[in-house]
């Protein structure tokens, strides 16, 4: 039970963090920005240079998820810097600081939008062809944005559809469906944007590596309203709540509009749910407790510790489930607070002779693991 207080406080941390970055953010800032500049400038052996032009500024740095916080440094004419050692290939988030207020780059319009204030920057260190996230020469799907009433939840809200090369070609191929959750402040469009999840099933589909399948992003929060509620997941009662809506908005809003309007399959085994950190645990609960529905089930970071207990939340687990999966996949990063939480969930699936592949890569809680979790797991699917 400490550890998992700990691990919950290490989240309500982190959250209360994030709100404090809103409403800095929102504060008039004491300087006034000068001439433009350029940031941020990525170096050919792969170090990146940020700047800011902040004349009146008294301190300045940049926090990225490549490195953590560093101190900018002043020179001519009011423009600070900092420049990085050389970073390992991906697309990395920053904010910079500036006497305090935390500021997308002014000089950068590539971001990562936010539930909690304006988002981060986002900065691409270009890498070998190889990589899954990199854009190649292939064939291209798309991206399909819709927006919905649930009366389940009781807001409007949206969704992202992405379909496969070919798609708008072969019009009587029906395709399996992945529902692929997000993470806790982040909204729809985040693993369709930042987590480029076109370009990895465009890259693994060309490379023969995974079937062509339609993923749907869906927002992935039982409350309306939830940018102004999320701290309310910290109550129990209230989290639980918001959970049960949310399963039910998946299974009776989100499906029947993806099977209504695209050609999905509508049999349980090219149906596949998978997420990241509140959208792992999202995942299991809706996918394990409905296996009628999904065959492939998987967790990147998941965050259980959102979860009652496990002998709550899945009571009809047993051996004689593993007759209906057909993959359930586990993932977590070695560096993340949470793979404590991931180790006790998978000794628990163990306990109940539930088989799991569980991975433990290198990385912490971030997007350059779940990138790359996506990209081993998609190949797993509708085999």
């Amino acid at each position: 039970m400490k550890s998992i207080r700990t691990t919950l406080l290490s989240v309500a941390l982190l959250l209360c963090m994030a709100l404090v970055g809103q409403a800095q953010r929102s504060a008039a800032p004491s300087w006034v920005l000068g001439p433009a500049v350029r940031s941020p400038e990525v170096h050919p052996d792969k170090r990146v240079t940020f700047r800011i032009t902040a004349p009146n500024a008294k301190e300045v740095g940049v926090n990225c998820s490549a490195f953590g916080g560093k101190a900018m440094v002043k020179g001519e004419k009011g423009v600070w810097e900092y420049t990085s050692a050389p970073l390992e290939p991906d697309y990395y988030t920053y904010n910079l600081v500036v006497d305090g207020a935390i500021l997308i780059d002014p000089a950068n319009t590539d971001m990562k939008s936010s539930l909690l204030g304006s988002g981060e920057s986002v900065v691409h260190v270009p890498g070998s062809s190889s990589l899954s996230w990199e854009l190649n020469a292939t064939p291209h799907g798309a991206i399909h944005h819709h927006l919905y009433k649930s009366e389940i939840i009781g807001d409007e809200r949206d969704f992202y559809v992405y379909t496969p090369p070919g798609y708008e070609a072969n019009r009587s191929e029906k395709y399996p469906v992945l529902y692929l959750m997000h993470g806790l402040t982040d909204d729809a469009s985040a693993w369709a944007t930042h987590g480029r999840e076109g370009v990895i099933l465009d890259n693994l589909i060309a490379q023969g590596k995974a079937k062509p399948m339609i993923i749907v992003n869906t927002l992935g929060y039982g409350m309306p309203d939830p940018g102004r509620n999320l701290a309310m997941l910290f109550d129990a009662p209230v989290r639980d709540k918001t959970l049960e809506k949310f399963t039910s908005s998946v299974l009776d809003e989100v499906i029947p509009f993806v099977e209504k309007g695209y050609r999905a399959r509508k049999d349980r085994n090219s149906r596949a749910i998978a997420g990241l950190s509140m959208g792992g645990a999202q995942s299991l609960m809706i996918g394990l407790n409905h296996l009628d529905k999904f065959a492939y089930i998987g967790s990147f970071s998941g965050a259980f510790i959102m979860l009652n207990s496990h002998e709550k939340v899945f009571p009809n687990l047993s051996e004689k489930s593993n007759e209906k999966i057909k993959a359930l996949w586990i993932a977590c990063g070695k560096e993340d607070f949470l793979i404590g939480s991931n180790r006790a969930t998978e000794k628990w699936l163990k306990s109940k002779g539930v088989n799991a592949t569980t991975i433990e890569t290198p990385g912490a809680h971030t997007w350059m693991v779940w990138r790359r979790n996506l990209t081993e797991f998609a190949p797993l699917l509708f085999r």
